[in-house]
């Protein structure tokens, strides 16, 4: 905000409860000019939901005519406190007979002020800063013409001629008689005749009143405006039914408002009770808590002696189970026991066949040695040792397959009883398959000496 002292502050109380559409402040010089400022509390017909103001020339009709001024000005609003609320920007304007109010059509929004603690005790300022050097009143240097004894401007010259044709006698009864009051009176008749054929939506309230005061000072002052009169009331009353429309909805939203505020005040109660009976139950919950701690402390110390009871009980089942395992390892440690023992004395079994079977090889190998000696000895003899040599090999096959067969049933139980006994059998096998080759080795030199034996004139039979 500047530090400059405004050209005019205008303070407004209770703004939100003003009804009227437009408010003017007193009237103020600045620059060597009158002014005053008109605030439209609910906005104007164009505002859409905005406060409007606007800087206005007073007395305008007793300036001289053609007269103009041109300045720069912008506005503050401010609450009670000083602080600013909004701040329009510098803008430059002309005014004359024509346009002799200019200003700000959409400041704030209105729901701004609405809001709880935007407008602090109600009370709007408004603070109006105009720019420049001495204003001064300018006369219109044109030529002017005269119609029917009034001196207008060669650009009214039109629209005045048109009233004087359409209404001969509006200034047969008219009493001023010096040219510049006669013909700042016809301006003032052209701007009414201008101001009422806008669209009457377009119209502010305050806009109409001002029209009706200037039409009742040029019918006092002799003019004949019964017709004007009559478009003004068509005017008029054609702007209250567009705001009946909009009174039905202001009080459509006083009736919400009011509506609210009996919610908020039944909520408020609602809450007040709803707090007393939290409160209520808070020292109850209290209370019972106290209580509870009580009962819990003698309950706690019952559990510890149950906890200690199950503690002892679960200690008494587990020395049982551990003792029943003991017992259990025990029988299975005698049973495998026993197992081994019958294993091992199968394998010594086995063990000592496996012994005569090696015997059994040295012998057959002494006979194959005596058979080389005997080799020249009766063929019946050669033949009849050979007969049994084989009949003796078949015997030692088939003790050998035998032997096997037990070996691989001592093998399997052995393997189910305990897979580290295999390699003790692992043993027996290979000596087994040992002695099968040399069984096998012994039945080739059998066949060999057969084969010589049959080189040398024998005939051996199988």
């Amino acid at each position: 905000m500047s530090n400059r002292k405004p050209s005019f502050r205008f303070e407004i109380d209770n703004f939100s409860e003003k009804k009227a559409n437009a408010i003017s402040s007193n009237t103020f010089k600045s620059g060597g000019c009158e002014w005053f400022l008109a605030v439209y509390p609910k906005g104007d017909r164009l505002a859409d939901g905005h406060l409007s103001l606007y800087l206005q020339v007073a007395n305008d009709t007793t300036l001289q005519p053609g007269w103009k001024r041109s300045i720069n000005f912008y506005v503050v609003l401010l609450n009670q406190s000083g602080k600013e609320l909004y701040k329009t920007g510098l803008g430059q304007s002309s005014f004359c007979a024509e346009n002799p109010a200019w200003g700000y059509r959409k400041t704030l929004p209105l729901s701004k002020f609405q809001e709880e603690g935007f407008l602090e005790k109600d009370k709007l300022i408004i603070e109006v800063y105009i720019n420049g050097g001495e204003v001064e009143d300018v006369s219109n240097k044109k030529k002017t013409v005269d119609i029917n004894g009034f001196q207008v401007f060669a650009s009214q010259v039109t629209k005045v001629g048109k009233i004087f044709t359409e209404h001969p006698d509006i200034a047969k009864d008219f009493k001023p008689t010096k040219q510049e009051v006669k013909t700042a009176y016809m301006n003032v008749l052209l701007r009414v005749i201008k101001t009422l054929n806008k669209p009457p939506k377009s119209l502010s309230e305050t806009r109409l009143n001002k029209a009706s005061s200037e039409l009742s000072e040029l019918m006092n002052v002799g003019f004949k405006l019964d017709w004007l009169k009559l478009k003004l009331d068509e005017v008029t009353l054609e702007r209250k039914k567009s705001d009946a429309d909009g009174s039905k909805v202001q009080q459509l939203e006083e009736r919400v408002k009011h509506l609210e505020l009996k919610l908020d005040e039944v909520n408020e109660s609602r809450t007040q009770q709803v707090e007393e009976r939290v409160k209520k139950l808070e020292l109850k919950l209290q209370q019972a808590s106290f209580s509870k701690s009580l009962s819990d402390d003698a309950n706690e110390y019952r559990a510890q002696q149950v906890e200690e009871r199950v503690t002892n009980l679960e200690m008494m089942e587990v020395g049982l189970k551990l003792d029943s395992l003991n017992t259990k390892l025990d029988e299975v440690s005698l049973e495998r026991k026993k197992t081994d023992d019958t294993n091992e004395s199968r394998a010594q079994q086995v063990e000592k066949r496996v012994k005569n079977l090696t015997l059994m090889e040295l012998r057959l190998n002494t006979m194959l040695g005596n058979l080389e000696r005997e080799k020249s000895y009766d063929t019946s003899v050669f033949d009849s040792r050979i007969q049994q040599m084989e009949k003796h090999v078949m015997g030692l096959g088939l003790k050998l397959e035998s032997l096997i067969t037990k070996l691989e049933d001592i093998s399997q139980e052995k393997k189910k009883a305990d897979d580290a006994d295999g390699s003790l059998v692992q043993k027996h096998e290979e000596s087994l398959k040992n002695i099968e080759l040399m069984v096998s080795h012994l039945k080739v030199e059998v066949d060999k000496k057969k084969n010589m034996a049959s080189d040398d004139g024998f005939l051996l039979v199988d």
